[in-house]
C-alpha cells in the first residue's frame, strides 16, 4: 500500500476552479479499484491552501489513476493555478500502526468533525524519541480519549526532518479542553519543544473536508 499527502498552494483568483477540478476528480476516481482512499481538505485559516489525503493498493494504481483524463485536467491546469509546484509526501507508518478500515470509531450525525495536519520539520537528534513518545501518546489516546476519531503519525520517505501528524475530533474543544490536559501530552508537548525546529503553530493545518 501507498500512502501519501499532496499540499497545494493555489493562486487565490483560481481557488474556485481548482475545487471543481478536484471535485471531478474525486467523483471519477471513485470507481478505481486500486485506490483505497481519497480525503480532500481546505485549510480553514489559509483558504489558497489544500491537502489530498491518499491511499493507493500500489504504483500500478497510481500510475492507472494519473492516466484518467479527470486527474490529468487537473494536473494540466496545476502549472497555471498555482503559486508553485504541489508538495507531495511518501508517508510510512510508525508505531501504533495507523488503524484504516480497522479503525472501530465512526462519526456521529452530531459531529462537528476537527481536523488537523501537521507537518513538521524536527531536529533528527530528537527523532527516535519522538517516536517512542508518540508510540505511547497515540496508545493511549486511542484507548482513552473516546472524542478522538482519528490519530495517526508518519515518517516521511526521504526526508528524515520531516514528520506528517493526521487527527480527526468530533468537534474542537475535544482536542483542547480535553487532550491538552493529559499527562501523555504534556510530555509530548515539552519534547516537541526541543525537537521541533521553529514555532510549532506554524506546522499546524486546520482544515475542512470536501
Amino acid at each position: 500500500m501507498i500512502v501519501q499527502v499532496i499540499k497545494f498552494d493555489i493562486k487565490p483568483t483560481h481557488i474556485a476552479l481548482f475545487k471543481a477540478l478536484l471535485e471531478d476528480d474525486k467523483q471519477g476516481s471513485k470507481n478505481e479499484a486500486g485506490l483505497l482512499e481519497m480525503r480532500l481538505y481546505q485549510d480553514k485559516n489559509l483558504p489558497n491552501i489544500f491537502f489530498a489525503y491518499e491511499r493507493f493498493d500500489n504504483q500500478s494504481a497510481i500510475d492507472h489513476h494519473s492516466t484518467q483524463q479527470y486527474t490529468k485536467a487537473l494536473l494540466d491546469a496545476l502549472p497555471t493555478i498555482s503559486e508553485k509546484a504541489p508538495e507531495i509526501f511518501y508517508l510510512n507508518g510508525t508505531t501504533p500502526a495507523p488503524l484504516f478500515e480497522k479503525n472501530p470509531k465512526t462519526v456521529n450525525t452530531e459531529d462537528e468533525l476537527f481536523i488537523m495536519f501537521c507537518i513538521l520539520k524536527i531536529d533528527t537528534d530528537y527523532k527516535a524519541e519522538l517516536l517512542t513518545q508518540f508510540e505511547a501518546h497515540i496508545t493511549q489516546t486511542r484507548q482513552q480519549e473516546q472524542d478522538n476519531l482519528l490519530f495517526d503519525l508518519y515518517t516521511v520517505e526521504n526526508q528524515e526532518d520531516t514528520l506528517v501528524i493526521y487527527e480527526h475530533w468530533r468537534k474542537e474543544s475535544d482536542l483542547w479542553d480535553i487532550r491538552f490536559s493529559q499527562p501523555y501530552v504534556i510530555e509530548t508537548a515539552q519534547l516537541m519543544e526541543k525537537a521541533v525546529i521553529g514555532e510549532i503553530k506554524q506546522y499546524m493545518s486546520f482544515v475542512t473536508e470536501l
